[in-house]
């Protein structure tokens, strides 16, 4: 019987979540024919189709769906056991807060593969809508680190990539031609609902708060049923939405900016550096620097 190496395993692991080989190469730092050539050898060793490639992307096939659960599962486990001989000596508590568009989104992967590379670290998560109030609780030493989204060009943190807050929509639904403007927003004290009412004030256009939630789910399950205008960064577009290009007044730029405490341990410095060095924040900020 031969053996599945777990380089293989991982690269298999990253093409089925994306399902496309571009955006895998760019979080394996590989070019794209590696990937392709490591695909080729472990569909080799487990002598069967696990991918097919189409003219927009590629889809698992049944095989390829099966291995999927227990490639993860082997992975979780070897980087357990990696971690609790490597980073032993690492622990502590990390207390770590962000706004939960990063929580359930970009930060999944990196949160999974910190709690298996350091097991010894006791991570606790905060989720607040308010940037300013997570970049003060790092100030008064209540929270060790915090990625948030801030006003461009703001003193403080280490700035990660530049963005922009955009209007978005569903094909479906004309919401951005309602008067008044309806939106979609978060609770009171969001940077995104403060933007927008900003802007739609100084263009003296109406509007009314059609819908609020504490989550990002909530907001766009709103958007998505035409209830109200959505407001998000557009690094964080998801497939379904449009953006609303015309009509509406531009929203300013943001800055995605981690704060670290000035007194922290070796688990919370571990976080931050796994952050920063993470594939798609630096992809992010050079995409911006092109276009600046």
């Amino acid at each position: 019987m031969r053996d599945l190496p777990i380089v293989l395993l991982r690269t298999f692991v990253v093409v089925a979540d994306t399902l496309n080989l571009t955006a895998a190469a760019a979080r394996l730092h590989r070019a794209p024919s590696t990937i392709s050539m490591q695909l080729g050898r472990l569909e080799a060793l487990v002598a069967t189709e696990l991918l097919q490639r189409g003219q927009y992307g590629v889809r698992l096939t049944p095989a390829g769906e099966q291995l999927k659960g227990h490639a993860q599962q082997l992975l979780n486990l070897h980087d357990r056991i990696l971690g609790t001989f490597q980073h032993a000596d690492v622990a502590g508590q990390v207390r770590f807060g962000t706004h939960d568009q990063y929580a359930t989104r970009s930060l999944t992967p990196l949160l999974e593969a910190f709690v298996l590379s350091y097991p010894e670290a006791c991570l606790e998560v905060v989720c607040d809508h308010r940037p300013h109030y997570l970049a003060s609780l790092v100030a008064e030493g209540k929270l060790d680190l915090a990625l948030v989204e801030m006003p461009a060009a703001s003193d403080g943190g280490r700035r990660l990539f530049r963005d922009e807050l955009v209007w978005v929509r569903t094909e479906a639904h004309s919401t951005h031609e309602r008067e008044p403007l309806p939106l979609a927003v978060f609770v009171e004290g969001c940077y995104h609902r403060d933007s927008a009412g900003k802007v739609l004030a100084e263009a003296q256009i109406p509007y009314r708060i059609a819908f609020t939630s504490q989550s990002r789910a909530g907001v766009l399950a709103a958007v998505r049923a035409g209830i109200g205008v959505g407001i998000i960064p557009r690094s964080t577009l998801e497939p379904g939405l449009q953006v609303i290009e015309e009509g509406l007044p531009a929203l300013p730029g943001t800055d995605i900016t981690l704060f670290v405490a000035e007194e922290v341990n070796e688990a919370t410095l571990r976080l931050a550096q796994t952050i920063e060095a993470s594939p798609q924040f630096q992809r992010h900020e050079r995409q911006a620097a092109l276009q600046r």
